[in-house]
């Protein structure tokens, strides 16, 4: 095979970077991610964290390693992270849905033009007119019709039907009733009501299985308005996940049904029992969370859908307060709609790393004296949420899991706990603190960081700030002892709330880096600042490690300025470059070892159960081998497979120094 790959140092020798002016991780001509094809996927080629490649693609290039052109993605930038695999939502039903299927006081009814062209899209791909990405969803039409519903039926009257809304439903709903079918119809008129025909299909509709019609009897409660037990969206949730996107009929419901279900919740603003059942629903999906023997742990809860604008500081933020001993546990996704924003796991899958950790992996790596950070994709934790990407990607706006992902235990510890979660929309600090108090942690906290994040910033607030709590606005709880929060009585427990100004801790008001999807802009401002880069990135690691540290109330961090020093420290000192860079190297060590094991006991098994070896005597009788023998036997094609493995993985990580 002949891939014209030509390695170029990315990091320009890590120990000496020196970043006065942006540079491109990936060069001319053509910028790709090559992801290989199984039978190429384990080779070393591509695997080094510090090397990019430069790679010219020609037709037959392209056909000798089996790859399609939707393949070829440029890693540098955040958006070509979206799977390939994934269908795309119409563009013209999309953005009505972004309008009309949202809050009670947020919702914008559609104009007239907008509306008439809205359901003549929707009559056009129902009649089978519109194909590929022009056509309409089945999640997509759940979605929009139960906003349109929910909004006719508990909206304030400046938010529900316009009449331009009005007369397009008069026109276009007698042709839709003709040719959408049951569950769409039932969805967007369940009493045969609102629409204005009087028909019994919505009323008379209980679903084709056993699983949708507890789904259908729950969303006749939410397209009015109403809202559902714990125990009630808790038995939904597991009854409908994972969601089988390869064969629909395999999962038991259907999409409409599904996507109406969540973003109705979402539009009715879910009450904390709702919450909390997204929240708990698949805790012991894959058993109980592995304890890791660390004195204290954080939590990380940021967006899964990433950063569009701004630094995204959280993965930094780890590897700084790792050094002093102050765990913490990042997790999310590699891309997530609505934004598809940077993420952590692009950077880390960016720069080399293992993102396929286990919540065992990462236990191991959090309690590791070389790293003390771990990230766990939910692909990994939590399959069953993992299989709604798609269908969130076509309900548009963040459905209730997008608030309960944030505040996740996939590992626990055996000293103290914290969660730190983002969030934009006020009315959601309370809920999320609610959360974070039923998982039993020690301390929590909320911050609105920049585009809803977590990272505060040194920029001076806005004169003509929007409505709502400013960004870097804080609130939280913490327990003065290590006592588990659930033994912790309110009194007991200190809440605060602030805003937090930079300016009051020595920092020089600067605006925000910005990486505008760019995923190498955001590793390279990154690691320019914990190579000691002075400027405004530095300042917002130093920022929001000393001042979480000190809001949670860790040890040593008493006083802010100590904690900030104690940031300070950690970079000047080379630390934290070097946790990250171990990060990296130990993340594919424990994949290796995980690889090697589960061989091990494999292979021991199968020669202990395959029929024993037989040897023919002189005599032509037949005598079987010892037990102890192909024990033997198994160990020593085991030690081969071993070593090799070990080799590699050795001059894997001599290519990464």
């Amino acid at each position: 095979m002949k891939a014209l790959l030509n390695p170029e140092p990315s990091l320009s020798s890590i120990s000496s970077i020196h970043i006065n002016t942006p540079r491109n991780f990936i060069h001319s001509p053509i910028q790709t991610s090559l992801r290989f094809p199984s039978k190429y996927r384990d080779r070393w080629i591509g695997r080094n964290p510090c090397l990019t490649f430069k790679a010219a693609l020609d037709s037959a290039t392209i056909d000798q390693l089996g790859l399609s052109e939707s393949e070829i993605r440029n890693p540098s930038v955040s958006s070509s992270y979206r799977s390939s695999k994934l269908p795309k939502a119409n563009q013209t039903v999309h953005d009505a849905q972004a309008r009309v299927c949202t809050g009670p006081t947020q919702t914008k009814p559609l104009s007239d033009e907008q509306a008439f062209k809205v359901f003549d899209t929707i009559l056009k791909s129902a009649k089978g007119e519109l194909k590929d990405e022009e056509e309409v969803s089945k999640a997509q039409l759940g979605a929009f019709f139960a906003g349109m519903s929910i909004r006719a039926n508990a909206f304030p009257e400046a938010t529900q039907w316009s009449e331009g809304e009005r007369r397009a439903i008069h026109t276009f709903w007698p042709l839709l009733v003709r040719v959408l079918p049951p569950d769409v119809i039932f969805i967007a008129d369940p009493e045969g009501s609102i629409m204005g025909l009087g028909s019994s299909i919505g009323p008379q509709y209980v679903g084709n299985c056993a699983t949708e019609m507890r789904l259908v009897g729950a969303l006749r409660e939410v397209l009015a308005g109403g809202h559902l037990g714990y125990e009630e969206v808790q038995g939904i949730l597991r009854d409908v996940l994972p969601l089988k996107v390869d064969d629909e009929r395999s999962s038991g419901v259907s999409e409409s049904l599904l996507s109406a279900f969540l973003i109705g919740q979402r539009m009715n603003r879910e009450t904390d029992r709702e919450l909390k059942a997204y929240c708990l629903a698949f805790d012991d999906e894959l058993g109980p969370p592995p304890v890791a023997d660390v004195r204290s742990l954080t939590h990380y809860g940021e967006p899964y859908d990433g950063n569009t604008r701004y630094f995204r500081s959280t993965l930094f933020v780890a590897a700084v307060r790792s050094c002093y001993g102050e765990s913490c546990l990042l997790h999310g996704v590699e891309w997530m709609p609505p934004k598809g924003g940077i993420t952590e796991e692009q950077m880390l899958k960016f720069m080399g790393a293992n993102t396929s950790l286990s919540p065992l992996n990462a236990k191991d790596l959090l309690e590791d004296e070389e790293v003390g950070f771990a990230y766990v994709s939910q692909r990994e934790a939590r399959p069953s949420l993992y299989s709604l990407i798609s269908l969130r990607e076509h309900i548009k706006k963040r459905p209730p899991v997008a608030t309960a992902e944030k505040v996740q235990q996939f590992v626990k510890a055996r000293g103290k706990e914290a969660i730190v979660a983002g969030f934009y929309h006020d009315g959601y600090e309370e809920p999320l603190l609610m959360l974070m108090k039923r998982r039993g942690v020690h301390s929590g906290l909320v911050v609105k960081g920049e585009e809803g994040a977590l990272s505060m910033t040194t920029r001076l607030r806005s004169a003509n700030i929007s409505k709502g709590y400013p960004v870097n606005y804080c609130s939280g709880f913490r327990s003065p002892s290590t006592v588990s929060a659930f033994e912790v009585d309110g009194v007991s427990r200190q809440s605060f709330n602030l805003e937090v100004n930079a300016k009051d801790y020595g920092f020089e008001p600067t605006n925000t880096p910005r990486t505008d999807r760019s995923v190498s802009k955001n590793i390279e401002l990154g690691l320019a600042a914990l190579h000691g880069e002075k400027g405004p990135t530095y300042d917002r690691i130093v920022l929001n490690a000393g001042i979480v540290d000190h809001l949670l109330g860790c040890d040593g961090a008493e006083d802010i300025s100590v904690a900030l020093d104690r940031a300070r420290e950690a970079i000047d000192s080379g630390k934290a470059l070097k946790r990250l860079l171990n990060y990296i190297k130990i993340s594919h060590k424990l994949s290796l070892d995980e690889s090697i094991s589960a061989s091990a006991l494999s292979w021991v098994l199968f020669q202990l159960a395959k029929p024993s070896p037989i040897e023919q005597n002189k005599t032509r009788s037949f005598k079987r081998v010892p037990l102890a023998w192909r024990v033997c036997n198994a160990l020593l094609h085991l030690g081969r497979a071993f070593i090799i493995q070990v080799l590699g993985s050795k001059l894997f990580l001599l290519r990464c120094n």
